[in-house]
Formats: structure tokens, C-alpha cells, sequence
């Protein structure tokens, strides 16, 4: 793979973007007419949070999987429009009991599978550049919903591959991800899809210079939505939760108290420490480290969160640029009604109508050389807790630490629930 710095800019991938493209002009931009970073509705029959549609036959090498892609490569097809093709006839995303359920980790060369992943890791297809964003939400998403009292949900299971849990508010957009690595469980059978997802987030923080987490395999995908039963949603971290009020997008100002907190934070607070992170065994050292360690990496999409943006100005490599940016950048907190975004060129962060976000911009005052960055309510909370601010202030302080600690606390949420 390329060094970081020699990948495609954000403003190269953007330019082609906006380019009408042909096979031969290089590899498959996202949807010509729309853009998930957008806040505009997705065009009738896309699919909301569905990935472009795009021949990959045409695309360039280094964005097909060698062999098993090369016999789908002839179809068009997008992981909403239904079944897939050869060499998948027999497996529709939608529909997870159509997947063999595999826990023979002792077969499978997870070296072999380790290089496929480092091999589609740098997609320029895709968002900034990189996949591995996205694999790191997948295996975030399908590790989080475990309760240590109750024994339920984790990685364990690939829970994900069906509809209700797929349907759950905070996975939006996750069906992309697991269609990107849909190739690769075709090549490596007897992987389970529980195992491949987190190993494709391992590889995907090795890939970008975060920590090297050591992978333990042995997680076994569950046969079907029996498991259900003992779930419920509201176990994965929402942004807004318990804050107030929800004024109109042209009075969202208002919502802020008086130190320039939002009104409610302290639930929001609760609810993330208390209702996400305790409840799976985690202490506040590990929660600060999670969140800054997993929002480096990637940004929101209005199309699947309603929030716009990128976290950080390099979303594709690991650092403690989320840390330190919180606390030294001056945020204001803006709805979908702040139009003056545009002017600015930072209209990429708008969030979806209903939506707030803080945004690193002030209306009357323009800085070029300030990229666009986002923070959410939920990421805020680091900064106005005590408790969580002193553990912020150190990963800002020392990038090292951040990387040490963020791969034990991954390593931690990514077993939670595999009897390991």
C-alpha cells in the first residue's frame, strides 16, 4: 500500500466526485447525482444508506478482491438491490439465513485473510480514500450492544446480518461495510462472519498507523434472529439523548446554557457512561479512550446519522488530533438552518434538519486555513466532564498513551461476549 501521504487528497477524491465518469477515467466515483456527505435526501430508488451501484470489472485493480470478485465483476450490483451474483447466488445480504454459519477457526489461514483485508484496505472509491473507517464502525457497532449483567450481545453472533438489528437507528449505513467485505468471506469460507468483521477492524487500525491489537478468532455467527428475544435497541451510544430543548433549526443558539453547554448534557452524560459504557464493564479512563480513539477515524453522513463531517482533518490515519482539537479549537453548536456554513465552504457540515452538531467555524469570522471538522453532542461531553476532561487532556498530551490505551480498551469491547 502507499504511504499515507502519498494516498489521494481529500480535494482529489472531491474533484472526481463532481467528474462524469467512465471506465477509463479511473476508479468508480460515489453516486454522480448525490453524495451521502450531503445533507440533500438520497435520489429515488438509491436507497438511503445504500453504497453506489458501479461495474467492478471496470474499476481498477487495486479496488477488486483478486479471484472470487473478478466472477461477480460482470454484474452490476448493490448490496440493497437484492441477492448477489455469482459467486454469492446463494447468499442475500437481507437475509442472513442464507450464509453458512461457520466456527472452524482452526481452518483458516488467517494470515491469508489478513493480507486480502490490507490488500481492499485503500479503496479510493470510497469516502476519504480508506475502508478502514467503516470496518472500525462495524466492529465498534457489533461488539457494543453487549450487557454484562444480563450476558447478551457482543461480537459474538454477527447479530448484524439480520434485519432488526441491521434496523437499529445507530447501525445506519453498516450494510455498506459489510457488503465490502462480502468478498473476502467468499475467499475464506470457514471464517465466520463475526471473526472477519473484527479482524477487518484490526487490520483497518494496523493499516493507518493505530495500535496492534493481537486477534483471538473462535466466534461463532448465531443461525438465526432467535437471539433477539433477550435484545432490545438503545444499547448502542445516541448523540442527543436527554439533551433540550429541540428548538427550530433558526433558534438552535438558544439551547445552550450560559457557559455554552447544551441544556441536558449531564444526561447525555449519564447516558453514555452509565447506560453504553458501564453497563458492558467499562471505567472512564476506557470510555474516553474508545471515543477518541474510534472518532479519529472516518465522519457522519446526513444520509445515514443526519450529522455531517469529519471529525478531524486526516479521518483515515490514527492520532490524537480528536483530543487535542476538542480542547484547543473554539466550537459552535449549529442545526441544519445555519446556512452561513456555505458561504464559509464548509457546507459539509450541516447536519440533517432536527439535528445539532458543534462545528470548529463562527459565522462572521472565515479562516481558510481551517479545515472542516465536527463534533457531536455526545463528543462534547469529554470536554464539560471533569471526570472525563482529565483523561481527554492526557491522550491530547501524549499520542502514545492514547494508542496504547485505545488498543487494550478495543481488544476489551471487541471479545465482550465471546467466552473467551
Amino acid at each position: 500500500a502507499p504511504p499515507l501521504d502519498a494516498r489521494p487528497s481529500t480535494t482529489a477524491l472531491n474533484k472526481y466526485r463532481r467528474t462524469r465518469w467512465t471506465p477509463q477515467t479511473g476508479p468508480a466515483p460515489l453516486h454522480p447525482k448525490w453524495n451521502p456527505r450531503s445533507s440533500d435526501a438520497a435520489p429515488s430508488g438509491y436507497g438511503v444508506d445504500a453504497p453506489p451501484s458501479y461495474d467492478a470489472h471496470d474499476a481498477p485493480a487495486d479496488t477488486r478482491s483478486s479471484g472470487v470478485a473478478n466472477a461477480y465483476a460482470r454484474t452490476k450490483w448493490s448490496p440493497r438491490s437484492g441477492a448477489a451474483p455469482s459467486p454469492f447466488s446463494d447468499f442475500n445480504p437481507g437475509d442472513a439465513s442464507s450464509s453458512p454459519t461457520y466456527s472452524a477457526a482452526s481452518d483458516v489461514d488467517y494470515d491469508a485473510v489478513r493480507a486480502e483485508l490490507r490488500r481492499i484496505m485503500d479503496n479510493p472509491s470510497w469516502d476519504d480514500g480508506s475502508l478502514a473507517p467503516i470496518l472500525i464502525r462495524l466492529a465498534w457497532h457489533s461488539s457494543g450492544t453487549y450487557d454484562a449483567a444480563a450476558g447478551t450481545g457482543g461480537s459474538n453472533g454477527a447479530g448484524m446480518r439480520f434485519a432488526t438489528e441491521a434496523a437499529d437507528p445507530e447501525n445506519a449505513g453498516l450494510e455498506v461495510a459489510r457488503a465490502f467485505l462480502e468478498p473476502v468471506k467468499s475467499m475464506f469460507p470457514d471464517v465466520s462472519y463475526s471473526d472477519l468483521w473484527i479482524l477487518a477492524a484490526y487490520v483497518g487500525l494496523e493499516h493507518t498507523g493505530g495500535p496492534i491489537v493481537p486477534f483471538r478468532p473462535g466466534r461463532v455467527d448465531h443461525l438465526d434472529e432467535s437471539y433477539w428475544a433477550d435484545m432490545s435497541y438503545g444499547r448502542l451510544p445516541a448523540a442527543e439523548k436527554y439533551c433540550c430543548p429541540h428548538l427550530d433549526d433558526n433558534n438552535v443558539g438558544q439551547s445552550l446554557d450560559a457557559t455554552g453547554k447544551v441544556q441536558g448534557w449531564e444526561g447525555l452524560c449519564a447516558h453514555v457512561r452509565d447506560e453504553v459504557f458501564c453497563r458492558m464493564g467499562f471505567d472512564d479512563r476506557e470510555i474516553v479512550a474508545l471515543l477518541c480513539g474510534g472518532h479519529v477515524y472516518g465522519r457522519c453522513h446526513p444520509a445515514f446519522s443526519g450529522y455531517a463531517g469529519p471529525w478531524v482533518e486526516h479521518p483515515t490515519q490514527f492520532s490524537n488530533e480528536y483530543a487535542a482539537d476538542m480542547i484547543e479549537d473554539e466550537w459552535t453548536l449549529v442545526s441544519h438552518g445555519d446556512d452561513w456554513l456555505d458561504a464559509q465552504g464548509a457546507s459539509e457540515l450541516r447536519p440533517a434538519p432536527g439535528k445539532r452538531q458543534f462545528v470548529n467555524k463562527k459565522k462572521h469570522h472565515v479562516d481558510d486555513d481551517e479545515p472542516n471538522q465536527m463534533m457531536l453532542l455526545s463528543d462534547m461531553i469529554l470536554a464539560w466532564d471533569p471526570a472525563f476532561r482529565t483523561h481527554l487532556e492526557g491522550y491530547a498530551e501524549d499520542e502514545g498513551r492514547l494508542r496504547e490505551d485505545f488498543g487494550a480498551a478495543f481488544k476489551k469491547l471487541t471479545e465482550l461476549g465471546c467466552g473467551f
